[in-house]
């Protein structure tokens, strides 16, 4: 049997409020066609759904038995326009990103700062990830999208977007400041300890790319989980780190780090934006997308 759901809503709303006339207003109908679509319903269903008395309208018991079931249907659905109309004005919601610690120091907090200042009902759920786990978790769906740096391996439908480039230097503590009236190769830092992110990592890899470039093999004698280790560690002497300069900036300025002078150019890095382009977004996450990309530098 097929009965329109604009019966069962009139319905609703005359045993929600025990009135024809009411329910007509609210409706924005009238009396006549309100009592035609109940007579209607009732003839579809072949029961009596109401009973007139002097103040209105009553259920009947087989009224009951329908409006328990269709007042749960009529609310949930007002309650799903309710949160859509919601979402649609950014009033709430939820965006999911998959974001590497030099991504998120490098390029995203001043973005989020502002999302969240212009729409404080969107919850920003942010899972800190190596490029890898990124892309991973975007691929099953588990974050809407990744920022990450390069280099990365991504294929369709899969899409990068640079947001911000970044330069990479080396730093050592106060023990090897010696070493900073030098101009040194990439050879010379295998004598030294050297200090890098875990194998599993991009930059990781970079690196390795680059030593290899140069018939050289980097044999880390450290390796660490996130990029904000290394300052601390050459702080205490602990060896020689690769780190993006703007996370060095503070530590450079107050002197707990020095800069090396490496003869060999580090390739330029990329924080970059991947999406899946065959998945849509809710709306905060095409508007956090949107702010994102409008903070790209050229």
């Amino acid at each position: 049997m097929f009965i329109s759901y604009d019966y069962y809503r009139i319905f609703y709303y005359v045993a929600k409020y025990k009135s024809f006339t009411q329910a007509a207003n609210i409706l924005l109908s009238n009396q006549p066609n309100v009592t035609r679509t109940i007579k209607n319903l009732e003839s579809m269903l072949g029961c009596q759904l109401f009973v007139r008395y002097n103040r209105g309208v009553k259920l009947t018991p087989e009224g009951k038995k329908l409006y328990a079931h269709i007042a749960v249907a009529c609310e949930q659905i007002q309650i799903g326009e309710e949160e859509l109309a919601s979402d649609k004005s950014l009033e709430s919601g939820i965006v999911s990103i998959g974001a590497s610690e030099t991504a998120l120091l490098g390029f995203m907090l001043p973005v989020l700062n502002k999302f969240h200042n212009q729409y404080p009902g969107i919850r920003i759920c942010i899972s800190n990830y190596s490029t890898p786990q990124a892309v991973s978790a975007l691929k099953d769906g588990i974050v809407d999208f990744a920022v990450v740096t390069t280099p990365n391996d991504i294929v369709r439908p899969l899409c990068e977007i640079p947001l911000k480039s970044f330069h990479e230097i080396i730093v050592c503590s106060s023990e090897l400041f010696y070493l900073t009236e030098k101009v040194l190769h990439l050879k010379d830092l295998n004598e030294y300890p050297i200090i890098c992110l875990r194998k599993e990592t991009k930059t990781y890899e970079f690196y390795n790319d680059l030593f290899l470039k140069y018939g050289l093999t980097l044999d880390p004698d450290m390796e660490v989980a996130t990029t904000d280790q290394i300052i601390p560690m050459v702080e205490n002497n602990l060896g020689i780190g690769f780190v993006p300069e703007f996370i060095a900036k503070e530590a450079l300025k107050n002197k707990k780090v020095f800069k090396l002078n490496l003869a060999e150019e580090i390739p330029k890095r990329f924080i970059c934006l991947i999406k899946d382009a065959e998945r849509s977004h809710n709306i905060a996450a095409k508007e956090l997308e949107k702010m994102l990309l409008a903070e790209k530098a050229e």
